[in-house]
Order: structure tokens, then C-alpha cells, then sequence
């Protein structure tokens, strides 16, 4: 099954290309109707409006309609569409995400950690992975860059981007109106108004309102998990009072109120016993199929809550006719209280409560010159301030014991992150001779950051008299110079080349986990590197009904960021390894006939340790760990692949009737840096269908579908404590669900 489904992926990426060079030396014959084409895709990878097919970057790209035929209805849905990306909602959150992509990403979601793929909104960072599994209600746009970014971007970003672009109010006159229903209690509502006010101002209001009653359940007392209750709204005033400046203030806010997201425990949950001195086990590990029933220790109305809100204003201006200035002015609030089942179970050993109280400014300026022809160039400064205080508390009642009683344990933690970024950066795109364009480009970066941490610990009876508090203030600064260059060939109208080098940084930081005097004298860990070298190719058939990409990669990652655990409550942060990482990656989109669309995207990978210096591997170390391994790189399967296939049937005078599908396959996947085996995924395949029907004048649209057709149950996260009564535990990806939605377009 498995080389069954890879051979039909490989052969529909293939086929683009492959038709495109069939097309040039078999021109259609003079007087020959035009063929319908395929719509252009454009990007704004770097910075301006281009075709896909002409940037020398790995990207891909989804338009509003696109979005939907994913049947996405977050950021997450992405999964299965990218080559070798890696997107699952957060560990054990409901209002986080977890993005790899080419094997780079986050691999602790604690604040103290930066992200290793940049997530943008309307060119404005979002600097946590909290906040950031963005519903997708008002989009125009959603790109995905692979490969370090940093000499166009705002932030450095080792791993790639993730680019959403929210509808201009001139461009999409009108508003659509649109109700969801479906299994798993899901009811969602979206709304889309927009519309000039004067030939020089327009504006728009968008929002959703989605809900679901989750798929998991206590069967004893009927409570509901894995929920879903999300509002959000967001304003957009646009301006362009000359011809020469133009200006958008956008607004919005999203707030979550959720219960736990809660996951299945792997191992064997253990007690540790004081006296006398052994282990218990609380509650055996869960094998076979999961039956997405769950216990918690946490009550009724301990749920997970987000506020998310901020606003934006970018300007632009025509200095002449070569010149143009571009303001991004950013500010941003986030607000979190999460209670996370880190074991998954009706025992006290992992569980936590995570408050944050983020917020974020910034200010970019870009400097664009064109001359007309052959020369582009872009020139920016960039700077941000995160403050991330928290709160977190540890609950871990049934950790230890004491002749046969139980211990009370509790932990709780004050501390707080200040960050502040300063970056300048240029990138010049010259057509040095016809055909042949170079990029070059370079950015300085300096990050600086200051930690305040105070741990208090609290014993019960009889061990009261260890109670202690350890407090550390500490400070740090990076600074670091990543160039790109890129060259470019065009080998005609439809097909051009590209090979390129990027480097990337992401800083360090200090450990957010550093809970004993040992942690706070070692918590500082230093920043990751990657070098990524690419060979690429793009092209189209002359009639534009075909259109592909390919993409070889080899990346040089060092001083990868690593949270192990150690013992009890330790838990260091190592810069730990050097990788070597190598794929292709391959898309395609054929129009078949008038009616029919076949896309496909397929990626390998080869993500592999140079080596992994880690103490916990020395026999001779007491807390030695035959069970940890580092012989793969987390959330890096070696195979990624989706084949889509569309018709549009024709219904005259009673509008259009589309039916599409698509089949996905992931390879084996592990969800942890340990290589612990009950975190990893086998290789496995889902399924989705969909139907479309829309009315003559498109004013009416009904959409049905189902995803994972099959039920597939697959893992998407894991949590891996197990110095901590050994924790491992995963999270599921949504079992087979349905949909019904009404959408007015007016």
C-alpha cells in the first residue's frame, strides 16, 4: 500500500514538468482554439508582487478557495499540503501550534523558546506559537516558504515562514455570509462586509464564531475535551488619499474558551515510593486502538483561555517612480490560563497550569528601489520588544510516597522574559545579463534578552523542611550576520532554474525549565545555525493548462536547541547536536480536459544526526537511560505526499457542481527528541471528499465533505517527561468527522 500510494504521488508531481517540456517541442497547431489555463499564482516572497513561477524559493501558496478545497478551517489544516512541513496543534493546547519544516522547528513549546518558523500576519511577526493556530475566516492568501528567511523577512527564521494575508478592502468589495454545522457538535459562523466608503477610503469587518464539543470524553461523568469555542473578529480602514500613499489600520481579536485538550498516556505511570525506596505503578500504558476516552485530576471549568488581540498599521509611499517607502507599526497582547493534563490521567504527577501575560511591539521599515527593468532592491530595519511574564504552577500529589502515603507536591513558578530585537537588512535582485539574475543579500541581527525566575517548591508532611524557593536573574545578547544569495536562469518564457544559499539564526535563550540551583547556573543555552544550499526548478506548459516546481535541498544545522529530561524536576536544555538534512520536494497542478484538476506535492527527506552530545547516554552516568535514542530527528518523516484531484460538472441554468478529493500520506514519525518508541507514528494514509454546489450568479454555495474518511487514528504530538513518573504522552489527530455549510455571497 505504501509504495502504491508514494508511485501515484511521484507520477502526478512529475507530471507537470515532464507536460510542460512536452507542450514546447509539440507547439498546438495555428488556428487552434486557446486552451483554458490554469489561474496565475502570484506570492509576495520577497516582498513584491511576483509569480510563483518566477521567485527562486521553495514556496507554495493557497487562495481562499484553495483554503477551503483543503477543507482547513484553522492553520493546522495545512497538514498533508506542504511538502516536508510538519503542523499539529500544540502539546496538550488548545491555542498553540507546533510547525517543523525541512526538520527545523520548536521543539520545547515552554515561552522560553523561540520559534524556528516564522509566522506572519499582513507582515507583522507573531513572536509565541500560543495564539498562533490562527482560523482561517478572512484570508486572501496563505504562503509557505521553506528554507531560512531573514534578508526580506522581520524576524530570523531558520526553519521557514508562514505567510497569511488578510483581503484588502478596495480588492473584495461585498461580504459573504457563511453557516457550518457538522458531527462532534461543530457549529461555525462566518461573516466577511466589505466596501469603499469614498473613491479614497474603503473598509472591511470580518469575523467567526466556531464551536465544537470535542471527541473526547470521560465516559463516567460525560465531560467533553479536545473542544472548540473561539470568537474572532477583525477591522480593517484603508486609505489612499493620493496616488502615491496609501495606508491600512487593521484591528482585531480572538478569545478561546476551551476545555483541556487532553491526550492518552504511552507508558506506565509510576510512583515513586520514599520509603521504603521503589516503584509503583499507578496505571499501565495504553496499547492498541484508543477508544478516545480519557480521566483527569483537573475539575469542571479548569480549561484552557486565550485573549489574543492587537493592531497594525502599514503606509506606503511612492517617493517617485523608482522609490517606495513602507512603514509596518505592530502592536500585540496575549493573554493566556492553561491547564494542561500533561499525564492524561486521573493522577496528580504532570499537571500544570500556564498563564502568560505576553505583549509584542514592532517596527519595520522597508526602502524598495525598482528601476523598471533589471534592477529591484529592498532595504530594511527591523525592531521588536516581547515582555513575557508568567505564571505556572506543577501539581504532582501522587508523584511521591511515603509508607504507603501519598506526598503532596507543588511547585510554582514567577518569571519573566524581555526580548528585544534589533535587525538590518537588504537584498538586491539584478538581471546582470538577459536571462540571468542574481539576488545577494545580507542581515544583521542582535537579540538580547533578560530572565527573571523565582521557583518556590512545596512539600507536605513529613517533608515539610525541604520547602525552598530559587531565584536567578540573568541576561545575554547574540548578534549575527546571515547572508543569501541566489542565481537565477531563464531557459525560455515557461521554465527557469535557480540555485541558492541561505543562512539562518535563531537566538538563544535560557532554560524556562531551570527549577534547582544546578538548572540556574546552567540555564543559558546558545544560539542554533543552519546553512541551507538548494537547487531548484519552475516551469509551465506554453498553454499554461500545466505547472511545476522542483526542489533539492541539503541543509548544515548546528547547535540544535535540546530539552531533555534528566532527573525528577530537572530538566536541561542542551545545544546538543549537529544535523545534516537533505530532500526534494516536488509540486505539480495539471488542468485536464476543461474541467478537471489534478495537483500533487510529494517531499522526501533525510534528517540525520552528525552527532548528539548527551550525558544521559554514559552507562556510567547514574541516571542512565537505555531507552533513549537519538537515531531520528523529531516531526522528520522521510516521505510526505498528497494527490488532489477536482471535476467541475456544468449544470446550465442550475449553477455547478464540484466533486473533489484527496489522499495524503505521511511516513513514520517521531514526537519526541528522546526517540521514545510510544511516541512515534507509523506511516499511514488519510482520505478526504468533498462535494460543491454553486448557484448560477455564484450568490448561493452549498459545500458538504468529509475528512479522514477512513477513521485513520494517527498521533500528531507527543509529551515526553519521563523523569517525571514517566510521562509519555500523545495526541490524536481527529478521527472521521462530517460538515455541512451554507455560504451567501452578496
Amino acid at each position: 500500500m505504501k509504495r502504491k500510494y508514494l508511485s501515484m504521488a511521484v507520477g502526478c508531481a512529475l507530471l507537470a514538468p515532464a507536460a510542460f517540456v512536452q507542450a514546447q517541442e509539440q507547439p498546438q497547431p495555428a488556428g487552434q482554439p486557446q486552451a483554458t489555463q490554469l489561474d496565475e499564482v502570484t506570492v509576495t516572497a520577497r516582498r513584491r508582487t511576483e509569480s510563483i513561477q518566477d521567485v527562486p524559493v521553495a514556496v507554495s501558496a493557497f487562495g481562499e478557495e484553495q483554503i477551503k478545497d483543503l477543507q482547513a478551517s484553522t492553520v493546522e489544516g495545512l497538514q498533508g499540503a506542504v511538502p516536508n512541513m510538519n503542523i499539529a496543534q500544540g502539546r496538550g493546547s488548545a491555542n498553540s501550534v507546533n510547525v517543523f519544516i525541512r526538520g527545523i522547528g520548536q521543539p520545547d513549546a515552554l515561552q522560553t523558546f523561540d520559534p524556528g518558523v516564522g509566522m506572519y500576519v499582513d507582515d507583522v511577526y507573531y513572536s509565541r506559537i500560543n495564539g498562533a493556530l490562527f482560523s482561517l475566516f478572512d484570508i486572501q492568501q496563505l504562503e509557505v516558504l521553506r528554507g531560512p528567511q531573514g534578508t526580506l523577512y522581520g524576524k530570523n527564521s531558520t526553519g521557514g515562514a508562514i505567510k497569511l494575508t488578510t483581503k484588502n478592502p478596495f480588492d473584495n468589495e461585498g461580504g459573504a455570509v457563511e453557516v457550518t454545522a457538522g458531527d462532534y457538535g461543530r457549529l461555525e459562523g462566518r461573516f466577511y462586509v466589505s466596501g469603499k466608503l469614498s473613491d479614497t477610503v474603503a473598509a472591511s469587518i470580518a469575523g467567526a464564531k466556531i464551536t465544537n464539543d470535542g471527541y473526547v470524553k470521560d465516559a463516567d461523568t460525560g465531560r467533553r475535551y479536545n473542544d472548540d469555542d473561539t470568537e474572532a473578529l477583525r477591522f480593517k480602514l484603508a486609505l489612499n488619499p493620493t496616488d502615491n500613499f496609501r495606508a491600512t489600520l487593521s484591528v482585531d481579536t480572538t478569545k478561546q474558551d476551551a476545555a483541556l485538550t487532553m491526550g492518552r498516556p504511552m507508558a506506565d505511570l509510576r510512583q515513586t515510593s520514599l520509603a521504603p525506596a521503589g516503584v509503583i505503578v499507578l496505571q499501565p500504558g495504553q496499547t492498541g486502538e484508543w477508544n478516545r476516552r480519557a480521566r483527569t485530576s483537573f475539575q469542571d471549568g479548569q480549561g484552557q483561555y486565550l485573549k489574543h488581540s492587537g493592531a497594525s498599521l502599514a503606509m506606503d509611499w511612492d517617493i517617485n517612480e523608482q522609490w517606495t517607502l513602507k512603514s509596518i507599526s505592530s502592536y500585540r497582547k496575549l493573554k493566556t490560563r492553561s491547564f494542561i493534563d500533561i499525564d492524561a490521567s486521573e493522577y496528580e504527577l504532570g499537571d500544570v497550569l500556564v498563564a502568560l501575560n505576553q505583549d509584542q511591539t514592532s517596527q519595520e521599515f522597508q526602502l524598495h528601489y525598482d528601476n523598471g527593468s533589471n534592477l529591484h532592491a529592498t532595504f530594511g530595519a527591523y525592531y521588536m520588544k516581547e515582555n513575557v511574564p508568567s505564571y505556572q504552577e506543577a501539581y504532582a500529589d501522587d508523584l511521591f510516597s511515603f509508607l504507603g502515603a501519598k506526598v503532596p507536591f507543588l511547585r510554582t513558578i514567577d518569571d519573566d522574559l524581555t526580548t528585544t530585537s534589533n535587525a538590518a537588512f537588504a537584498h538586491v535582485n539584478w538581471e546582470f545579463v538577459p536571462s540571468w539574475t542574481v539576488a545577494a543579500g545580507v542581515r544583521w541581527t542582535k537579540d538580547k534578552k533578560d530572565y527573571d525566575r523565582s521557583t518556590s517548591t512545596f512539600w507536605g508532611a513529613p517533608f515539610s523542611a525541604l520547602n525552598e524557593t530559587v531565584a536567578f536573574a540573568a541576561n545575554a545578547s547574540w548578534t549575527a550576520v546571515t547572508p543569501s544569495i541566489s542565481l537565477q536562469k531563464a531557459f525560455g518564457d515557461n521554465l527557469m532554474g535557480y540555485v541558492s544559499a541561505n543562512r539562518g539564526f535563531k537566538s538563544g535563550g535560557f532554560n524556562g525549565r531551570a527549577n534547582t540551583v544546578y538548572d540556574t547556573q546552567h540555564a543559558k543555552f546558545d544560539p542554533e545555525y543552519v546553512w541551507t544550499y538548494e537547487l531548484g526548478l519552475k516551469g509551465s506548459s506554453a498553454d499554461r493548462r500545466f505547472r511545476g516546481s522542483a526542489a533539492a535541498f541539503y541543509s548544515n544545522y548546528s547547535d540544535f536547541q535540546a530539552r531533555v529530561s534528566q532527573d525528577v524536576g530537572t530538566f536541561p536544555v542542551l545545544n546538543a547536536a549537529k544535523l545534516n538534512i537533505k530532500g526534494i520536494e516536488l509540486e505539480g497542478s495539471a488542468l485536464l480536459g476543461e474541467a478537471t484538476t489534478l495537483s500533487a506535492q510529494i517531499g522526501w527527506m533525510d534528517a540525520k544526526y552528525d552527532r548528539f552530545e548527551d550525558f544521559r547516554l554514559d552507562p556510567s552516568y547514574p541516571g542512565f537511560d537505555p531507552n533513549v535514542s537519538h537515531d531520528h530527528v523529531p516531526f522528520s518523516p522521510d516521505w510526505t505526499a498528497r494527490v488532489a484531484l477536482q471535476h467541475v460538472f456544468a449544470l446550465g441554468d442550475n449553477g455547478a457542481l464540484t466533486l473533489g478529493g484527496d489522499v495524503s500520506y505521511r511516513g513514520k514519525t517521531w514526537l519526541s527528541v528522546d526517540n521514545r518508541d510510544v511516541l512515534s507514528q507509523d506511516a499511514y494514509t488519510l482520505l478526504g471528499v468533498y462535494g460543491v454546489w454553486d448557484s448560477p450568479q455564484m450568490a448561493w454555495q452549498v459545500r458538504a465533505g468529509v475528512r479522514n474518511l477512513t477513521d485513520k487514528e494517527y498521533k500528531t504530538e507527543g509529551q515526553e517527561f519521563a523523569s517525571v513518573g514517566n510521562i509519555q504522552t500523545a495526541y490524536y489527530g481527529l478521527p472521521r468527522n462530517w460538515y455541512v455549510s451554507l455560504r451567501y455571497n452578496f
